[in-house]
């Protein structure tokens, strides 16, 4: 009978590969904790790369911009009175909220000439064609602003200071670049005028 349990004698090979093939399985699944971590760490990090280069984007590009001339009326062809400017939302941009008027709008108009800096200009608006009734400059579009002259700027002086000088705008939106508007007034003054 001795003879038939010798084949039960201690032996320690097949105890080694069990071993061998639990540490192969600790690594493996390490190893694939590990690349998880890795890939969300990647994952996160690529989301928060794609949102800073939107928001980048969104504030280096203007939501607005001009469509069409820039008009100046004078009702007494002494002084330019208003200026008015066409807007209309840049291609591919999200609606902006015009806002009722200056006071409680979303665009910030400032004037600048050799005289005077005005950084906020009264204006109200008006929607050219087709439009929704709401305050929102949406895609097709177009919106009319009135800017009130600031007094004592050069456009307010008298009609041989007037002609011939140049003023700057700037649309400020409240997301977006600026939009920035130079032009110089005619050599005599009109009731209505286009500017150049």
């Amino acid at each position: 009978m001795k003879g038939i349990f010798s084949i039960f004698r201690k032996d320690d090979k097949a105890f080694t590969g069990l071993e061998s093939a639990i540490v192969l399985t600790a690594f493996v699944v390490v190893a694939a904790v590990f690349s998880y971590v890795v890939l969300g760490a990647g994952f996160t990090t690529s989301d928060t790369a794609k949102k800073t280069i939107d928001e980048g984007v969104k504030q280096t590009t203007s939501s607005v911009e001009l469509a069409g001339d820039v008009i100046a009326n004078s009702a007494d062809r002494s002084k330019v009175d208003t200026i008015v400017v066409t807007l209309q939302l840049t291609a591919g941009q999200s609606p902006v909220d015009i806002g009722a008027d200056s006071n409680a709008g979303m665009l910030v108009v400032a004037y600048a000439d050799n005289a005077t800096y005005n950084q906020s200009l009264s204006w109200t608006k008006d929607f050219v064609g087709d439009n929704d009734k709401d305050a929102i400059l949406e895609q097709h579009e177009k919106v009319q602003l009135t800017l009130a002259v600031p007094s004592g700027s050069m456009l307010q002086g008298t009609s041989d200071q007037v002609v011939n000088r140049e003023f700057k705008l700037e649309i400020k939106p409240k997301i977006g670049a600026i939009v920035p508007i130079t032009r110089v007034t005619p050599p005599q003054l009109d009731k209505v005028m286009v500017l150049k």
